[in-house]
């Protein structure tokens, strides 16, 4: 047993080489300690001042460097950018400012204006119409509708009554009034035949044959008649002494008993518009419903007119008033253009000689009190 004991410590001895580190004295062990508590020590405290301080702190600083120093240039130019558009808009600001505060002068208008002539006048706005003792100007219309082939007068052209203005395509009446002038002379000579047969022997054809034969001529002869009536359609002429004012018809140009087709205002226009003898001429005065009621009476009616844009004044004749008030139209004439405003229309008549006025032109009218 004896022998025996000593082999297992050995064994413990000699296995823990293998695993375990030899034990070493504890004096050993306690001068190992020291040694590394010596070491360790040092080594601790010199990490942090020898590897943060020149590591850390330094880049921190060249970080914090090239981060400022780029940034400190931009915003002072910025800064002085916003400063100087201030002031530039201040002063523009002030110029404006002074600019507007100017007070300009009105110019001076293109013309004198109109005054009134009397202590106390109604104004009424007036336009130029043909001397006409009932209407206005002379609108011709055709009576039957065609191609246009023949246009005889011009705009400005003095014309007389009967004066031939325009013709259209008669090609197919033309037709119809020598099929009319055929049947008429065939009838005649049947007429004649029957006569001359009933003269030489009254027996040989009856009264009734011969009377049939006479109607059939009459017959024949109102139809030529209303034939040729048609074809003279076809030829318009002036009813009337007067001035050519305005010309609505083209050669080749189609026209109806409505007159022409205007694609502007798509409407329909008379072929020609006519005046009377320009010697006289007249102003059409629209006055307003609201001052009809101090319209002087007939007897001591007086009104001037003065041409728009001139010095040119004018004495005006009364001539009658339109009893019918009606809504005010402008020029055009349409119903397109009529205002909410209801005008009495009076007429007055003047002297043209060397007046610069044309029908149709606007001019202002003051209407007094003799």
């Amino acid at each position: 047993m004896n022998s025996d004991e000593p082999k297992p410590e050995v064994k413990a001895a000699e296995s823990k080489p293998e695993t375990v580190a030899p034990i070493p004295d504890p004096k050993a062990l306690e001068l190992t300690h020291d040694r590394k508590a010596t070491e360790s020590k040092p080594e601790v405290k010199a990490e942090p001042k020898t590897e943060v301080k020149p590591e850390l702190k330094p880049e921190s600083k060249t970080e914090a460097k090239a981060e400022t120093k780029p940034s400190k240039p931009k915003r002072e130019f910025r800064n002085k950018i916003i400063f100087v558009l201030s002031i530039l808009g201040i002063l523009a600001g002030l110029v404006a400012a002074y600019l507007f505060g100017i007070e300009r002068k009105a110019q001076p208008p293109v013309f004198k204006p109109v005054s009134s002539p009397y202590d106390s006048a109604i104004y009424a706005n007036g336009i130029i119409e043909s001397d006409q003792t009932n209407g206005a100007n002379i609108n011709i219309f055709p009576e039957v509708s065609g191609p246009i082939t023949q246009v005889l007068v011009h705009e400005g052209q003095q014309v007389s009554a009967g004066t031939l203005l325009f013709t259209i395509d008669d090609s197919v009446p033309r037709a119809n009034m020598e099929l009319a002038e055929a049947n008429l002379k065939a009838a005649r000579d049947q007429y004649d035949k029957r006569r001359d047969a009933y003269d030489i022997d009254p027996k040989s054809i009856s009264k009734d044959v011969l009377d049939t034969a006479e109607d059939a001529v009459n017959q024949a002869a109102a139809t030529l008649k209303v034939a040729n009536v048609l074809l003279q359609k076809y030829s318009v002429k002036a009813s009337v002494d007067g001035v050519v004012l305005s010309v609505n018809a083209a050669v080749g140009g189609y026209v109806s008993s409505q007159g022409n087709y205007d694609t502007y205002t798509e409407l329909f226009d008379p072929l020609i518009v006519m005046s009377g003898p320009q010697d006289y001429m007249d102003v059409r005065c629209y006055v307003d419903e609201i001052l009809v009621s101090r319209l002087p009476s007939h007897w001591h009616i007086q009104a001037q007119m003065q041409i728009t844009g001139t010095d040119i004044k004018v004495p005006l004749e009364f001539v009658r008033v339109q009893p019918y008030v009606s809504p005010k139209i402008e020029l055009s004439n349409e119903r397109q253009e009529q205002v909410d405003l209801r005008v009495l229309p009076v007429i007055f008549r003047f002297e043209k000689k060397d007046a610069p006025v044309y029908p149709g032109q606007l001019v202002d009218v003051y209407i007094g009190q003799k």
